[in-house]
């Protein structure tokens, strides 16, 4: 006798314990109450063969007016999430062959932002960020510096992970690394020459473009238009517009085994199985620069929909690209129409050695570089300059000011969530204003805030709220002459808390203000004199070592190291960080 299944939508426990009972008094089975793990979409009792009983708890949809811009459609779309309220984030990370640079750093302060307001709103997002550890680049730079692959991978995989806690990214749940996954990255390969779609030859695997109708649907190019690699790899390939999944070893390169051979993976391919294993065949949001778009998002979006028969991505959000020089205003349309050749030929990039990242973040501070990035909307390109950042800067202290003002009459630290208890979703901070003018006007700009950022992460819109908050506050002590020792249960210092507690649950959402502000960024004089005061010490030790006083040497690097300045030796030379 097969198995009896009843399917049961349980909207709370009492409905459980109803339906159960139920079941017990006729006899047909007993019950025993289902597990519920956090994020789970089913769950199922314990029941003798004959029946089987499913319990599927009822999720409350956030309420969001949340519209996002799709580049595969064209289109600001209403947010709708696959499985509400789980939402599944991928970017592509680094490829960790050098140093990073600010550019690296616009991705993943964005999404950081990103997540922090969908979870805010209610969702449960999950934020992947691989690290490509595997490459080309990564072969050539080895062999540069006689150094092993690995080892420079794990030495710029934490270079970019000390940046990102620099500049307050701490949202991200998964960091996969390329190197990790090859089982996947070999079976996905598999499916794809199972089902038609890749080839090999000579130990090489690559992706049949004409095999895929959809082929060019993201950056709106036909396979007629489309080049892979070139060199030896292009004799082989049946369409120039092929591309690699697999690449047989050369003498010397790292590799693993494969059912085609010792070899590597393409660099595309990676992204596919990667977020295929941590988020699944289909997730909610694909994020990147808008120079991934192609060839990378195109032979990914390729790829994983060949693979999987089903679309990989609900919304792909491309972010615009920085500049170290422009024209005109930032943040129109236009920026936000640029194509991907524009935005990539005057990019920010490692090859043209702009934006060091640790030495700006030592003159600038993290806050400040983050601040200044999300001044822009996203899709528009970020114009860097020195100036910029000083305004930015500049635009800090006002806020900074704020704050000691606040905690000189309240005795509550801004930075302390604790002490201020601000709300960590929309639906939490929601309060009535009555009659109070002041929070009546707060109640208006946090409405504008979250309408900002409800209309495709406007963090530019919402920033400027930001400032007018400031302005309504410096405003409303000066007329209330609130200062130092002014009673504290009063009418205007109760609704001056409110005001700033609910100020701070949205500077929560743009990941700034957590912490109090640090020396540096203003100082560029002491930033120099401690900059060159290192480097005196490294020739010093540079000189110890060439006499072979190896104690002189390491005592240096040693005392250093107490101060927490840490010596990077590389073959190129000696720099150093902050630790």
């Amino acid at each position: 006798m097969g198995r009896l299944i009843l399917s049961v939508e349980l909207f709370c426990p009492q409905c459980f314990a109803s339906s159960a009972s139920l079941l017990q008094v006729l006899g047909i089975c007993s019950v025993n109450r289902a597990r519920r793990e956090p994020h789970a979409s089913l769950q199922s009792a314990s029941f003798p063969p004959s029946f089987h009983f499913v319990c599927r708890p009822i999720v409350t949809k956030p309420a969001s007016q949340l519209r996002v811009y799709n580049t595969l459609t064209k289109t600001k779309e209403p947010f709708e999430p696959l499985s509400p309220p789980a939402v599944g984030i991928y970017l592509c990370g680094p490829t960790v062959y050098a140093e990073s640079h600010i550019g690296h750093m616009v991705g993943p302060v964005i999404f950081d932002t990103v997540k922090r307001y969908l979870r805010y709103s209610g969702y449960q997002p999950t934020w992947v960020v691989n690290i490509t550890d595997v490459d080309d680049k990564l072969i050539n730079k080895s062999k540069e510096r006689e150094l092993p692959v690995s080892q420079i991978a794990t030495e710029m995989t934490a270079d970019y992970m000390a940046n990102l806690r620099e500049l307050g990214v701490n949202q991200i749940d998964f960091m996969p690394r390329a190197t990790d996954h090859m089982p996947q990255i070999i079976g996905f390969i598999e499916r794809l020459i199972e089902k038609g779609h890749a080839y090999e030859v000579d130990g090489d695997v690559f992706f049949d473009v004409v095999k895929d109708p959809n082929y060019g649907q993201l950056s709106n190019r036909s396979v007629d238009d489309q080049q892979g690699e070139g060199g030896e790899a292009a004799a082989k390939k049946r369409s120039s517009g092929d591309f690699a999944l697999w690449k047989s070893a050369k003498p010397g390169e790292i590799s693993w085994d494969s059912p085609w051979g010792r070899g590597r993976p393409g660099w595309h391919i990676e992204c596919s199985a990667m977020s295929h294993e941590i988020l699944g065949k289909t997730f909610d949001i694909h994020g990147g620069g808008l120079d991934l778009m192609f060839p990378h998002h195109e032979n990914e979006l390729a790829q994983s929909g060949c693979c999987h028969d089903a679309p990989m991505v609900k919304y792909w959000m491309h972010n615009g690209l920085m500049r170290s020089e422009g024209k005109g205003k930032l943040g129109g349309k236009g920026d936000r129409e640029e194509s991907a050749e524009e935005a990539a030929a005057g990019k920010i990039s490692r090859s043209k050695g702009d934006g060091g990242l640790s030495a700006l973040i030592r003159r600038h501070t993290g806050t400040r570089i983050r601040f200044f990035l999300l001044r822009t909307h996203y899709r528009s390109t970020i114009l860097y300059s020195e100036a910029g950042l000083e305004e930015a800067g500049a635009a800090l202290d006002g806020f900074y000011r704020l704050f000691e003002r606040f905690e000189e009459i309240t005795g509550i630290s801004y930075y302390d969530d604790d002490g201020l208890k601000p709300a960590k979703t929309r639906s939490e901070g929601e309060f009535d204003p009555g009659k109070d003018a002041l929070l009546e006007q707060v109640h208006s700009l946090r409405e504008k805030f979250v309408a900002a950022m409800d209309d495709d992460f406007n963090t530019g819109a919402a920033i400027s709220v930001l400032f007018d908050w400031l302005r309504l506050l410096n405003r409303y002590l000066n007329e209330n002459t609130l200062a130092k020792g002014a009673d504290t249960s009063s009418p205007e210092v109760v609704a001056l808390i409110a005001a700033v507690r609910s100020m701070k649950e949205l500077t929560n959402v743009l990941g700034l203000f957590g912490k109090p502000p640090v020396a540096g960024g203003g100082d560029e004089v002491a930033q120099e004199l401690l900059d060159k005061t290192i480097h005196l010490l490294i020739d010093l030790r540079k000189e110890a070592r060439e006499r072979k006083d190896y104690a002189t040497g390491d005592a240096i690097r040693n005392r250093l190291g107490e101060l927490g300045v840490a010596l990077l030796d590389k073959k190129e030379g000696t720099s150093w960080e902050l630790t």
